[in-house]
């Protein structure tokens, strides 16, 4: 069997990473995560008794999830396994716990098996560690970046605790970065606020801020001074925290949504710049456009959606860069145009009703009559042609016959809302006068 640990091989000091080289030997030097390590955290019990049941750790890139798990290998007592969901086959895998389950049945001995990245293994995948899980024969601890409800089988996430690290903060990374300075290979001095600027576009991730000062220390010359300006042309890149296809990527465009549901252009225009900043998809940014101008402001501004059909149209012949300025359009008429969310709630309940009664007939008198036969039948018949009337209005009922006419849509008083609302108001007095003339009819 291959060598599965993660933490296989011990590469002498001159080859290995600046991140690898100081990395916390102590769990009271893990930063960051201080509601997970608190004394009368779960986390913190688990350790401190050696005593241990499966669980995920969750957190971005760089947070500190693997050193964790490499202390508790270095601390526990029992049998410590692992591997990565990237280099180990599931076979590998399972042939692991093969091992665990058997030293669990004829030795009573734990196993910890720590699988990194364990979104990796897709869902099949991940039900082969069920039946170790259920019968103890190993203590599952999983690594993931992302959202674990969405990523790892509902069957094994009930059985497991899921602790979750923060981002570290731009505080945090500094004291990292301050503390790497002496371990790196070359004698530098860096200016604060030169390891400030790397604190701060590491976006919550040691391991890259890490990697970036080691980067700059190769490039620099034995006993240089580094300032901020250097920095950024030594590193000569952006610099953005966000996961296109991860939990992120959901949250943006949350942010986005409810900045411009809030009437807030400005933090329209931030999280919008965000997204594009970081990659993501303009069409798919105009497509969301179109949802939020229905649903945020429909009838209260008729020309939301014809904007945000404009700008998905601007993004198809554009393309990136150039419709990064039509989307910003969109978005700060979305923004400033009045809301209603009176059609959403309008659809909502209509759909809801349908679905109960949708076997309810099509009334005959409103009924198409394309042939002689259906007219026959009564198709159309006393149908009242509304261009006939005064007004051009003329009632009749258009529910089916055994269902109450309901009202669905009740217009805000807000945009153009003000004006539905008026002509909603008019016709329903010529309702009311047409159903009192109908009703003195039939007694005459």
């Amino acid at each position: 069997m291959k060598q599965l640990s993660v933490f296989a091989g011990t590469p002498r000091p001159a080859e290995t990473p600046l991140a690898e080289r100081v990395r916390p030997q102590d769990i009271s030097d893990i930063k960051g995560q201080a509601n997970l390590f608190a004394p009368s955290s779960a986390l913190s019990r688990m350790i401190a008794q050696d005593d241990y049941s499966s669980f995920v750790l969750w957190g971005p890139p760089g947070t500190g999830k693997t050193t964790i798990a490499r202390l508790i290998e270095r601390q526990t007592r029992h049998t410590f396994r692992s591997c990565s969901a990237v280099l180990s086959k599931i076979a590998e895998v399972k042939e692991l716990m093969e091992r665990a389950r058997f030293a669990h049945l004829n030795e009573s001995r734990k196993t910890l098996v720590f699988i990194d990245e364990i979104h990796r293994f897709n869902k099949s995948q991940q039900d082969a560690f069920l039946p170790y899980v259920e019968s103890g024969a190993i203590v599952l601890i999983g690594a993931t970046t992302e959202n674990p409800s969405f990523e790892v089988i509902p069957a094994l996430l009930s059985r497991c605790h899921v602790f979750v690290l923060e981002p570290l903060t731009d505080t945090d990374i500094y004291e990292i970065l301050t503390r790497a300075m002496p371990a790196l290979a070359k004698e530098l001095t860096m200016e604060t606020e030169a390891l400030h600027l790397l604190a701060r576009s590491a976006g919550g991730d040691a391991r890259k801020a890490l990697n970036n000062l080691e980067l700059v220390s190769r490039q620099a010359e034995s006993g240089e001074h580094l300032t901020a300006e250097s920095l950024v042309k030594a590193l000569n890149t952006r610099s953005v925290f966000y996961d296109k296809g991860g939990e992120e990527h959901y949250n943006l465009i949350s942010a986005l949504h409810k900045s411009i549901r809030g009437s807030d252009p400005q933090a329209a225009l931030y999280w919008l710049a965000r997204m594009l900043e970081g990659g993501e998809d303009p069409l798919y940014l105009a497509r969301r456009l179109v949802r939020i101008a229905s649903e945020d402001v429909g009838l209260a501004d008729p020309q939301a959606l014809v904007q945000a059909m404009a700008v998905r149209d601007a993004v198809h012949f554009l393309g990136m860069p150039e419709s990064g300025l039509a989307l910003s359009q969109a978005v700060v008429y979305l923004a400033c145009a009045p809301k209603s969310n009176s059609l959403e709630t309008a659809y909502n309940e209509a759909m809801a009703d349908a679905g109960k009664t949708s076997h309810f007939k099509v009334p005959p008198v409103i009924r198409n009559a394309p042939t002689k036969m259906m007219a026959e039948m009564g198709y159309g018949k006393g149908y009242r042609y509304s261009h006939d009337f005064d007004n051009h209005y003329s009632y009749q009922k258009y529910f089916p016959e055994n269902m109450a006419e309901k009202d669905y849509y009740t217009p805000s008083q807000f945009g153009f809302e003000k004006e539905i609302k008026k002509r909603l108001d008019w016709w329903q007095a010529l309702k009311s006068q047409q159903v009192s003339e109908n009703k003195k009819r039939n007694k005459k």
